[in-house]
Order: structure tokens, then sequence, then C-alpha cells
């Protein structure tokens, strides 16, 4: 199956009120926190636990989670490689829109192939893209297993799972970087904080 379109005869319409315009009117800087990682490495926990963290501060973010993205705008797809392209193609469009909107973007997928990352990142002009990797070990993520994914990927009833039968490449220069400590997952919202702290830091919590 391939995704490639060309769409001839359109044009780009500006709006009369700019993302500056709505950046101020929501006091903060539209962005995308791209958190990327093994399965069972904690994105979706990390996610949610940003997304709190930031509405208790009154601040309006969104999160874009794969799994919830393939009930829906990406349901038609599977897990190919060509497949994974397009999902991660999708959602960077999408969480372009977002962040346009002034809106702080939370994406958590796998997202495994450093190339698809790029990609998504090349959409942003400025530093509003900000990878976040979430570093877990292999062993730790399998031993989680809530989903019972590995376990069926060890057995050959699923193939090309990340990190049984398909590579992840992991980010070499990300913005974001949470591993272990001492041996030891941190706790949500000590990553969340980080995440946090990042965003405070470079601007994007007021406008």
């Amino acid at each position: 199956m391939s995704f490639a379109r060309m769409s001839t005869n359109i044009f780009w319409h500006d709006s009369w009120v700019s993302k500056s315009d709505r950046q101020r009117l929501l006091n903060q800087k539209g962005c995308v926190v791209w958190i990327t990682g093994l399965s069972g490495s904690g994105k979706s926990t990390l996610a949610c636990t940003v997304g709190r963290d930031l509405h208790s501060r009154g601040k309006l973010s969104y999160i874009l989670d794969g799994d919830n993205l393939r009930h829906g705008l990406n349901k038609d797809l599977g897990f190919k490689a060509e497949d994974r392209a397009e999902n991660i193609r999708r959602v960077g469009e999408v969480a372009k829109l977002f962040a346009d909107a002034g809106v702080i973007c939370i994406t958590s997928l796998i997202s495994p192939y450093k190339r698809d990352r790029d990609a998504c990142r090349a959409l942003f002009s400025d530093s509003s893209f900000i990878e976040t990797f979430l570093n877990m070990p292999l062993e730790l993520c399998e031993s989680r297993d809530t989903k019972g994914l590995y376990k069926l990927a060890r057995a050959g009833v699923i193939k090309g799972f990340t990190g049984i039968d398909d590579p992840y490449e992991a980010p070499l220069d990300c913005e974001i970087e949470i591993g272990l400590k001492e041996g030891i997952c941190p706790p949500p919202d000590e990553m969340a904080q980080r995440v946090v702290s990042y965003l405070e830091e470079n601007g994007f919590l007021h406008e």
C-alpha cells in the first residue's frame, strides 16, 4: 500500500489570527514534547503526568497517544515499516497543528526509527520540537509487559516487535533523556518535573 499522494491546484490560506495572537491569548508557547522509547518504558504514564502538571499550572496541553490514535486517525495502519512511517508522519502533522494553535502537544509513541522522528522535527522551524527519550533497558520494559506483548513477541506470535525482532534506534542528540538512577526507574512525578522544568527554562510556559 502506498500513501504517497500529490495534491494539485491547492493554495495556502493564511488566517487573520496568527500563532503569536493565539500564544498571547493562552500565555504560553506552542510546542511538541515528543516522548519516544520502548514499549513499557513509561511513555504514556509520563505524558499523562506532564499533562496533569501543566493543567495544574493553568497551561493548555493535549496528549497524542500512539495506541489511542490507532483507534481512529491511524486505524487503517499496520506495523510494517511503511505503515509505521506513515503513522509517525500523520502524528507529526497533527502535532504541528496543535503547536501552531499555541497548545503544548505531548506525543507518546515508540517511534523506533530515527529517520521518521527527524522528519517530524523538520516540520518545525524553531526549537519547539522537544525530543524526550525514555532510556529504559529492555529487561525492565519486558518485566512490566502489562499488555503481554513481549511474551507474544518472544513466542513468535507477533512479528516485527520493537526491541525483539525489530530495532529501536535510540536518539543521538535529544533535548531530554531520562534513564535509571542508580539502577532504579525514577517515579513519574520526578520524570515529569524534568520535562516541565525544561519547558519553563526555555520559555514555553509564558508568552
